[in-house]
């Protein structure tokens, strides 16, 4: 049924949106991809999983959850930005990949290298609506992702940080001599990335029960393909773009196969990217007042 996969695609939409917004943020101010992200999300779903199977309720789960990928993130703004930032442009994306490897190997001594099941916090609760059958789980992560979205969205267009960031995406020196303390909004910026991250693998966790050591490697490039595609840089373009490609993905799967997901989705995202190169939301200028 075409409606239940286009709902089913919207739904893993919401989870690809907060890695895409996390890879948005980055790339736009400080102009370097974050390889890191990927390990925030694995954290974030590894982390959550580890602390409900010891007994602990979903809340408490997440909550360590997103504590981990935030002081995780800002542990990796020290060693690829603060401390590297006067070095040659490629050396921070350099460091940020050697954390991914770190991170992941961590925890796959940790948990292994096979794929462990996540506890289901909701059991399979689901409602019926119009003929579409809609997981509970899965709703309300998707909702949550819109309002951690919707969030972030205030943060930088109402918010002192959120001026600072502007500030800095046009000019970090001219940042600097106007009074704008770059390493503590940089900072705010991994905070906040971590946080996207972080809350986007729990949430993949609650809604697929599933979770892995590379968990993080394919809802990334997902997630930079929503980037591009929605236009870098622009905080509702990494939405759009991301929901694009989850229905895609799923309408791939449920009518082609599995095996083709990659093929599809990465030639539509080729195709749209020659006929609108700066997205479908903007140009590459991050954050301005048009957002």
């Amino acid at each position: 049924m075409l409606a239940q996969q286009i709902v089913n695609g919207l739904l893993l939409g919401g989870i690809y949106a907060l890695v895409a917004l996390a890879f948005s943020l980055t790339i736009g101010i400080l102009n370097f991809l974050n390889f890191s992200i990927p390990a925030l999300f694995m954290l974030g779903g590894v982390v959550s999983c580890a602390v409900l199977a010891k007994g602990y309720p979903i809340a408490v789960a997440v909550a360590a959850a997103l504590a981990v990928t935030a002081s995780t993130s800002l542990i990796i703004e020290r060693f690829t930005f603060r401390w590297l930032k006067r070095s040659d442009s490629h050396i921070p994306l350099v460091s940020s990949l050697g954390f991914l490897i770190l991170l992941e190997n961590l925890v796959v001594i940790y948990f292994g290298s096979d794929a462990v099941g996540y506890p289901s916090p909701f059991g399979a609760a689901s409602v019926r609506i119009a003929g579409v059958l809609v997981s509970l789980p899965q709703l309300a992560s998707f909702a949550l992702s819109l309002v951690m979205i919707a969030a972030c969205y205030l943060i930088v267009t109402r918010t002192k940080l959120g001026r600072g960031l502007r500030s800095i995406a046009e000019s970090p020196a001219v940042s600097e001599m106007l009074g704008v303390d770059v390493g503590r909004t940089v900072s705010g910026m991994y905070l906040i990335s971590g946080l996207l991250a972080g809350m986007g693998g729990a949430l993949f966790g609650i809604s697929y029960l599933q979770v892995s050591w590379d968990m993080g490697s394919e809802v990334a490039l997902k997630g930079i393909c929503a980037m591009v595609l929605g236009g870098m840089g622009n905080i509702w373009g990494a939405l759009l773009g991301a929901l694009i490609i989850a229905i895609i993905e799923v309408l791939t799967i449920s009518y082609l196969s599995s095996d083709a997901v990659n093929v599809v989705v990465y030639s539509v995202l080729l195709a749209l990217i020659l006929l609108m190169p700066n997205g479908l939301l903007g140009d590459r200028a991050l954050l301005v007042e048009r957002m």
